[in-house]
């Protein structure tokens, strides 16, 4: 049924979570998987003239954004790993990240998203958004919502 499983991550307990039971599903199915993680895209947020004083160059936030995705993927390939199940990784920076798991599972060719949500609602919902909503909304790929 479902041969390339797209697993998004945000580093979250309840991404490891999702990970786990992602995997254990790829492993029944014989599917691969496919780990994704977004970080922010670097954006300076400069008020006429005024730059904040912590700003860091684009050079160290590429730095960092590659370390916490190696470190976020691993998680996936090391539970991909220890239950036989094939796996690639990889991320992409973006403004919205919900936009880059579904152009990520087009691209790789993904027929699953499986991802955690983390259930926002009211206020920080509004606020915050939903990106398993809005990859739920969105994407002509199947999605799963684990919680």
């Amino acid at each position: 049924m479902f041969r390339n499983i797209l697993i998004p991550t945000d580093g979250s307990a309840l991404s490891g979570k999702a990970i786990q039971a992602g995997v254990a599903m790829a492993r029944t199915l014989g599917a691969r998987v496919t780990g994704f993680y977004s970080p922010e895209r670097y954006e300076i947020l400069a008020y006429g003239e005024y730059f904040p004083p912590d700003l860091v160059s684009r050079a160290e936030w590429e730095n960092r954004s590659k370390k916490t995705a190696s470190r976020f993927l691993a998680v996936i390939e090391q539970e991909a790993i220890a239950a036989g199940v094939q796996y690639s990784g990889l991320f992409l920076a973006s403004i919205a990240p919900w936009e880059a798991i579904i152009d990520a599972a087009k691209n790789e060719k993904c027929d699953l998203i499986f991802m955690a949500s983390h259930g926002r609602a009211g206020l920080s919902g509004l606020l915050l958004g939903s990106q398993a909503v809005k990859v739920l909304t969105h994407s002509p790929v199947p999605v799963l919502i684990y919680k």
